[in-house]
């Protein structure tokens, strides 16, 4: 792993059911923040596909395999820019439809998670719930966690990753106008009660009568705002990643007088209440 690195969020409009208008763009957005110095992009949830659909049979139009053909073209646009990148996209699988993320570099598809928590939204309607565990990716960058849209309302989600070690965690959305206080305050809260970087990346634009907020904000572990789009217009956000300082969680502000602990000072023994269905 490197030392400081830059990432780019890409708040951006996205086509309904058209993959290669939106991949198309994807690709030119991902030059563009390359050019700007950022070595990870990351893009909205299902920025590939778009978010409204009315059926599972028009969602499964779209859908592709981990090894289908718009990741393939992401992973040569990634290996052209020598980069790495985060793109929303329906994975099919047998007959489950997921809604899922890849994290892609020029050596093809570093990892993947599909969406654990579903609100009654969307595609998200007929998707099937995440069947896997919550797990960190190592990359040559730092250790990257994700999460999606609606998983970021459930604070064990990035608890669970920061516990695994992850410096950073993306959490691509689509957020309508009903989520606009959760943009505002939830990549905040997330990234400091675990002291990691947070990154909150939403689309624009409108879908079948859903708006899209925009609001795409990343964090540092202190909570603090880097970048906030906070609008509803195209933009991409950038900032600079220092892993070592998203791992030191003892925070000492007075020595020996005001000292915490980010994980040290948690009480699992209390918290067996979580664990009931």
């Amino acid at each position: 792993m490197t030392g400081k690195f830059k990432v780019a969020g890409v708040q951006m409009d996205i086509q309904l059911g058209d993959v290669n208008t939106n991949l198309d763009r994807v690709i030119q957005f991902l030059q563009a923040t390359v050019e700007k110095g950022a070595q990870l992009t990351v893009f909205p949830e299902c920025s590939m596909t778009g978010y409204c659909f009315s059926s599972l049979q028009e969602a499964q139009q779209c859908a592709e395999t981990v090894d289908g053909p718009s990741l393939a073209k992401l992973t040569a646009a990634c290996q052209q820019f020598d980069t790495m990148a985060i793109i929303g996209f329906l994975e099919r699988e047998d007959d489950q439809l997921f809604n899922s993320l890849a994290l892609v570099d020029g050596t093809g598809v570093l990892g993947t998670y599909r969406k654990v928590h579903l609100p009654h939204l969307g595609v998200d309607r007929f998707t099937t719930p995440g069947n896997r565990p919550f797990a960190v990716i190592p990359t040559k960058l730092c250790r990257l966690g994700m999460n999606i849209c609606y998983d970021s309302s459930f604070p064990e989600a990035a608890r669970i990753l920061s516990l695994q070690g992850a410096d950073l965690i993306a959490l691509p959305t689509n957020w309508p106008p009903t989520s606009g206080l959760t943009a505002d305050v939830i990549p905040d809260a997330r990234a400091l009660e675990n002291h990691v970087y947070f990154m909150s990346v939403n689309r624009v634009g409108t879908e079948r009568g859903f708006d899209f907020v925009g609001k795409s904000k990343i964090c540092d572990p202190r909570g603090a705002v880097l970048a906030f789009a906070d609008h509803r217009d195209e933009e991409i956000l950038y900032a600079d990643i220092d892993p070592e300082f998203a791992r030191k969680k003892h925070l000492v502000n007075i020595p020996g007088e005001h000292e915490v602990h980010r994980f040290n000072d948690r009480r699992p023994d209390m918290y067996g209440r979580i664990l009931e269905s």
